[in-house]
């Protein structure tokens, strides 16, 4: 029987591989979010996110009550269509995050061992940084 877990952050595809994203509240989660969907990124779910053990493979889905929905901060909640995506990369924004990364971290989540990379929030860069972290770090899914 596959491991399930609920995760409290935001998803995102790209190219058909899943980015996690966590945060404290007001962190910027559902901007970084908004961002990479602009860049054109998919959303897989925002707010809560549901993972399935698959295999070797961790898949994040939308959570049922909130499917396609994102929250815009000061505009209010929109309808998107969503993705189911194998999980390559766990980001945590930190205030704090290290200004060098030799090497991912391991997290793991529903029994799986997903790379997780600290980023700083505050930078109009971010969405960039969030992109680069996914093609160097990021678990190979296919």
């Amino acid at each position: 029987m596959s491991e399930t877990a609920l995760f409290r952050g935001s998803c995102v595809a790209i190219n058909r591989r899943s980015v996690l994203i966590e945060g404290p509240s007001a962190s910027g989660k559902s901007t970084l979010t908004l961002a990479l969907i602009d860049r054109g990124a998919t959303l897989v779910s925002d707010d809560i996110v549901n993972l399935a053990r698959e295999q070797d493979s961790l898949i994040a889905s939308p959570a049922p009550n909130i499917e396609g929905k994102l929250e815009i901060r000061n505009v209010g909640i929109v309808e998107l269509a969503t993705t189911n995506a194998p999980v390559a990369l766990l980001i945590t924004l930190d205030k704090n995050a290290p200004r060098f990364l030799e090497s991912p971290d391991q997290r793991e989540l529903a029994g799986a061992s997903i790379p997780a990379v600290a980023l700083f929030p505050e930078t109009d860069a971010l969405p960039l940084r969030a992109e680069w972290a996914l093609r160097l770090y990021g678990k190979r899914t296919d």
